[in-house]
C-alpha cells in the first residue's frame, strides 16, 4: 500500500480504528474494511444482497490455516531432530481455542469485537475465533510474507514461551484420575454439547469431581477438549 492510502485512511473516518490496529499489527492497514469483517460476531452479521450474512467466519477459516502453516514451519525449523508426533502435539498445544481465546485477551481483542457477546465467552471461543480471523485479514490484506512476520515477530517472540510449552505435562487426564483414585475421589468427564463452526464441530466437556463441575474444555478434538478441561481442573484442586 502507497503512503497516500496510509495518509487517506488516517484522515478518514476510520481514523481511530486504524490507528488502533496499527499499535495491535505494528503496520497501517490497507483494506480496512476487511478488518472491520474481522471483528464481526456472527451476532452483528450483516446481510449481502446475495443473501449471505457476513461474519467473521470465512476470515477466520481462513486465519486458521494460515496461523497452522506458519506454526508448523516454525516447529519443523526450530526442531530438527523431533519425530512427526511432537511437532503435532505442539503445535496442538499452541493453537488450541483455550490458548488462542487467552492469547486473544492479552491482544486485546475484546476491545476491537462487533457483536453481542457473552460475558463469559473468555472462556469460548469468540475472541479465539476473532484473532483467527484476525490472521485471515491480515493474510488478505498483505499477504503471507507479511502475516508470517506478524505471527512470529509481534506474536510468538512476545506472547508464546515455547520452553514452558515444550514442558508442559501432556496427559492431565491420567494424572487428575490418578489423583483421584488416590484420594478415593470420583472424577467424570462428561461431553456437553457440539458446535458447528464454519464445517468443523468444537466439542465441549467438563470436569465432575464427586458430581459437580470445576472445569470445562473445547477443542475441535474430543481427546484435546478433555486434556484441556483435565488441565484446568488439575489447577483448581492444586495438583
Amino acid at each position: 500500500m502507497n503512503i497516500i492510502n496510509s495518509i487517506r485512511i488516517l484522515f478518514s473516518k476510520d481514523r481511530d480504528f486504524a490507528i488502533s490496529l496499527s499499535n495491535l499489527l505494528g503496520f497501517t492497514p490497507g483494506n480496512i474494511s476487511v478488518y472491520h469483517l474481522a471483528f464481526r460476531h456472527r451476532s452483528a452479521a450483516e446481510e449481502h444482497p446475495s443473501g449471505i450474512k457476513l461474519s467473521n467466519e470465512r476470515l477466520e477459516y481462513l486465519g486458521d490455516a494460515v496461523l497452522g502453516a506458519v506454526i508448523a514451519e516454525m516447529l519443523f525449523k526450530k526442531f530438527p531432530y523431533k519425530e512427526e508426533g511432537f511437532l503435532t502435539e505442539m503445535r496442538s498445544r499452541i493453537v488450541n481455542r483455550d490458548h488462542l481465546n487467552k492469547l486473544a485477551m492479552k491482544l486485546g481483542i475484546d476491545q476491537f469485537m462487533n457483536g453481542s457477546i457473552d460475558p463469559g465467552a473468555k472462556n469460548r471461543s469468540a475472541y479465539g475465533d476473532a484473532f483467527e480471523a484476525l490472521i485471515g485479514a491480515v493474510y488478505i490484506d498483505k499477504g503471507y510474507e507479511k502475516t508470517k512476520r506478524l505471527i512470529l515477530k509481534r506474536i510468538v517472540n512476545n506472547h508464546i514461551h515455547l520452553d514452558e510449552i515444550v514442558g508442559q505435562e501432556s496427559n492431565f487426564k491420567s494424572k487428575l484420575i490418578n489423583w483421584s483414585q488416590r484420594e478415593k475421589r470420583n472424577v467424570e468427564f462428561e461431553f456437553l454439547e457440539e458446535i458447528e463452526n464454519m464445517g468443523k464441530k468444537l466439542l465441549r466437556v467438563r470436569v465432575l469431581l464427586d458430581g459437580q463441575e470445576i472445569s470445562r474444555g473445547e477443542d475441535f478434538s474430543k481427546k484435546r477438549a478433555e486434556q484441556i478441561a483435565a488441565e484446568k481442573a488439575c489447577a483448581q484442586i492444586g495438583i
